[in-house]
C-alpha cells in the first residue's frame, strides 16, 4: 500500500532535516515511526482480513525493523554511526516490511557511498581521511607496537539522515506502482 511508502518517505525527509539542522534525529520521529509503522501494518492487516492477518504483518514489520536496524547498529557499536541512524533505519524497515526496507537500505548506504567521498573532497579532507581508513583497516594486521592510533578528532562524522531519505524515496519510487 502506497501509505506505508509515503509514511517512510515523509518520515525520513523530517528525519534528514534535523540531522541536517541539528546532527540528531530525535526520537519521536525514529521511535514514533516506528510505532507507527507496526501499529498500521497490524491495524491494515487486521481490516482486510482478520485479527491473525493484522499479528503477522506487525510480525512482518518488527522483522523488517529487526532486518534494517543490524547493519546500522553494528556500524553504531563501531562508532561510525549515531544511534539516531540506526533507529530511523528500523523505523523505515517496520514502515516496508524486510524485503522493501532492505532495498530502501542498500540505496542509503550507496548514496553515502557515493557523496561521502565528494563531501570529503569538497572540504579538502578526502586524501587525510584516506589515511585514516587504511590505518584503521590495517592495524588488525600489525604487531601491537607498531599499531597507530587515530585520534577522535581526525575522524570524519557525516550525517547519514539524509541517504535514509534518499534510500526510502528512490523504493518509493521503485514501488509506487506496484502498491496501486
Amino acid at each position: 500500500m502506497q501509505a506505508f511508502l509515503l509514511l517512510a518517505v515523509v518520515a525520513s525527509a523530517v528525519a534528514a532535516l534535523f540531522d541536517l539542522r541539528t546532527r540528531e534525529i530525535p526520537n519521536w520521529v525514529s521511535l514514533g515511526t516506528l510505532v507507527v509503522g507496526i501499529a498500521a501494518h497490524v491495524g491494515y492487516g487486521a481490516a482486510r482480513v482478520d485479527g491473525m492477518a493484522g499479528l503477522r504483518a506487525g510480525g512482518m514489520a518488527l522483522v523488517g525493523a529487526l532486518a534494517c536496524g543490524l547493519v546500522p547498529f553494528v556500524f553504531w557499536q563501531k562508532g561510525a554511526f549515531g544511534g539516531g541512524d540506526v533507529k530511523m533505519m528500523a523505523a523505515v524497515g517496520a514502515c516496508l516490511m524486510p524485503l522493501d526496507g532492505i532495498e530502501a537500505e542498500f540505496y542509503a548506504l550507496i548514496c553515502a557511498a557515493v557523496v561521502a567521498p565528494a563531501q570529503l573532497a569538497w572540504e579538502g579532507k578526502l586524501l587525510k581521511t584516506l589515511g585514516n581508513v587504511a590505518t584503521i583497516v590495517l592495524n588488525p594486521l600489525r604487531p601491537k607496537a607498531k599499531r597507530k592510533e587515530v585520534p577522535v578528532e581526525a575522524m570524519t562524522q557525516l550525517r547519514f539522515g539524509p541517504a535514509i531519505f534518499v534510500g526510502a524515496l528512490l523504493c518509493a519510487v521503485v514501488h509506487w506502482r506496484d502498491r496501486l
